[in-house]
């Protein structure tokens, strides 16, 4: 199935993506034969699908805005942006525990969050976030409480290292529900029978950059998927950041130039 297309033009075409899909294939994942880019390739016409390529990365298990170029000097374009701070990314996830109502996460992170992070350079790295709701569900993960704490955040990273959001929300003892790298799989266990749903809780919901080639301020949205308002029909939410979260769930609508 074609993802959702969010945005199309001559330079690029910027989809939703699903959760528990990769961005290409690639030999981290050596047995998964399906990816974003192939559903591209096999469902729009040949010579829009021709020289499609991926400006930046999202996780398999996270959803959300994932834009492509179309030739490239609109990948070389994008490529400075990205390099140069100037695409602002905005996040949705779901962490164990309730964070501060708002803060920032500055901690270096080593290049590869597979290999032990001893023996590597560690990378300047910062995320701000704002939390929006929490909530108390009766889940007993841990034997001496008879519920758990658990909190919607909208994080900010302002560098781009891989699994920044992720790696650092751990740091914080705040990790990512769904995430079976840098979380706890009690908590990732009991919301999943909880909700009933299986997934990395990271939704990438709002972009805003400069358009490659007319420079013109392009400004993007992904609503969160419906397994984010199920979510929020569970329990009692606290509300801390009503207009934020509600922008976040609204409708998306094609964008067009």
């Amino acid at each position: 199935m074609l993802p959702p297309i969010l945005y199309r033009d001559e330079d690029l075409l910027v989809v939703h993506k699903p959760a528990g899909l990769l961005v290409h294939r690639t030999t981290l994942d050596w047995h998964e034969h399906d990816s974003v880019l192939d559903r591209l390739r096999q469902g729009l016409p040949v010579d829009e699908a021709a020289h499609l390529a991926p400006a930046h990365r999202l996780d398999k298990g996270t959803s959300g805005l994932l834009v492509f170029t179309r030739h490239a000097q609109a990948a070389r374009r994008m490529g400075e942006l990205f390099e140069t701070g100037q695409v602002h990314k905005r996040y949705l996830a779901l962490v164990r525990g309730w964070p501060a109502p708002e803060g920032s996460c500055e901690h270096p992170l080593a290049r590869d969050p597979e290999r032990p992070s001893q023996g590597q350079v560690l990378l300047p790295a910062l995320t701000h976030f704002r939390r929006l709701a929490r909530v108390e569900w009766p889940l007993g993960v841990d034997g001496r409480f008879p519920t758990a704490r658990y909190a919607l955040v909208e994080a900010l990273p302002q560098t781009g290292r891989r699994h920044q959001i992720r790696r650092h929300f751990k740091h914080l003892a705040h990790p990512l529900i769904g995430d079976a790298t840098h979380g706890k799989g009690p908590h990732n266990r009991a919301v999943a029978a909880w909700t009933g749903t299986t997934r990395l809780w990271l939704l990438a919901h709002h972009l805003s950059l400069p358009h490659p080639a007319t420079g013109r301020p392009l400004t993007l949205h992904a609503a969160a998927e419906q397994e984010w308002g199920a979510l929020l029909d569970r329990g009692n939410w606290a509300i801390d950041d009503e207009a934020t979260l509600a922008g976040i769930m609204a409708p998306a609508s094609p964008h067009r130039p």
